[in-house]
């Protein structure tokens, strides 16, 4: 055998190189299978949570509490008395003072018997949407832990689809609660702007930030909004005049006609009032 192997090693020697290119081949998927495996392991708590804190409801004495026995996590953009706000970035946490008071919605979800367990990750300065952070790790998701969990209110989402939590409070200003919900397959909502205050949230952009929530159940979900979105009804004003900017279309490939008519006809099923011949 010792001759048959000295004869095929001298006689071949780019076999040899051959099989020497493929055992090293084989170590190297092997060692990349592993770290990827160990990669996408979940992390404790899936790295959800930046801070853990225990905010106990608020006794509300003869009142029915929509939320008792409800547990949720918030997205650390959010202050609560006592704590620093962290915004995603711990220079920002370093360089800022405890909050004074605790933001209005998280005060409503604990007078009606939630109890807040923690703050979770957020992308930083909530610039972005995949969820990922260089400090604080990025959530694993758990549905696909390969996958970010998409963001800025990363945490927040991967808490409540890791059963964490019952429910969690994030904001959406383009997309930051409705994009990791889907990531992560649980339910999200985004009010209207402006129907939820703001007051005591760090703000992004303020013409488009607005306060929404994540959960896995649709009655959380809707016990939530009982809690957080006004139950008296608005009176619509009926529309008196529209302007319509027939310039914004002019580079658009379609007839400006067409373009206008269909636009008319879509302001009068909305609003009831008669649009102008143009």
């Amino acid at each position: 055998m010792s001759k048959m192997l000295k004869k095929v090693n001298a006689s071949n020697p780019k076999l040899w190189l051959l099989i020497g290119i493929g055992l090293a081949g084989a170590v190297v998927v092997v060692a990349e299978t592993r770290r990827r495996r160990h990669r996408n392991l979940p992390k404790e708590d899936f790295g959800a949570f930046v801070e853990r804190i225990e905010l106990l409801p608020i006794p509300q004495p003869n009142q029915t509490q929509t939320l008792s026995a409800l547990t949720f996590a918030i997205k650390d953009i959010f202050d609560v008395k006592g704590y620093v706000t962290g915004f995603g970035n711990p220079q920002w946490k370093k360089t800022h003072g405890e909050a004074g008071k605790t933001a209005i919605v998280i005060t409503a979800l604990l007078s009606d018997g939630a109890t807040c367990v923690g703050k979770t990750v957020m992308d930083e300065f909530s610039f972005g949407i995949s969820g990922e952070n260089k400090f604080y790790g990025t959530p694993t998701n758990p549905q696909m832990p390969s996958s970010i969990p998409g963001g800025s209110s990363s945490g927040s989402a991967v808490a409540v689809a890791a059963r964490l939590v019952d429910f969690a409070i994030g904001t959406d200003t383009t997309g930051c609660v409705r994009i990791p919900a889907a990531f992560c397959g649980i339910l999200g909502f985004r009010p209207s702007h402006g129907v939820i205050s703001t007051i005591g949230v760090l703000p992004n952009a303020q013409s488009l930030d607005t306060v929404g929530w994540f959960a896995r159940d649709p009655s959380v979900l809707h016990r939530v909004g009982l809690v957080l979105l006004p139950l008296t009804s608005v009176e619509l004003k009926r529309t008196r005049r529209i302007i319509f900017a027939d310039d914004l279309f002019q580079l658009s490939k379609a007839p400006s006609q067409k373009t206008a008519y269909i636009i008319g006809k879509a302001i009068e099923n909305l609003s009831g009032c008669k649009f102008p011949e143009l």
